[in-house]
């Protein structure tokens, strides 16, 4: 069963927090619209987050997802990951007996 919505926001937002390292300073609750820009993510660190969430989801986004539209905020990166996880969900199929 897939990763329920409120865990990989969860999961991202660590994510976040931890390239942009310990002087990051975040509202509360985190702004999942805000452009990670905003919040003081370089495109180094946006490579950085990148590689994370493939890592922490398992997942290998593919070459024409990596678009600035898909990785501009929490909730962009949420939708690529909860879009990524359901096609590998759909993807693995019951054996039959």
């Amino acid at each position: 069963m897939g990763a329920a919505p409120i865990d990989v926001c969860n999961r991202l937002i660590a994510l976040v927090r931890q390239v942009i390292g310990p002087a990051g300073v975040f509202p509360d609750p985190f702004p999942v619209a805000t452009q990670l820009s905003d919040l003081g993510i370089s495109s180094l660190k946006m490579v950085n987050l990148m590689l994370a969430v493939e890592l922490e989801f398992d997942i290998a986004i593919p070459q024409s997802d990596i678009t600035p539209e898909n990785f501009q905020s929490l909730s962009s990166i949420q939708a690529l990951v909860d879009k990524m996880l359901s096609m590998r969900q759909s993807s693995v199929s019951p054996r039959e007996a």
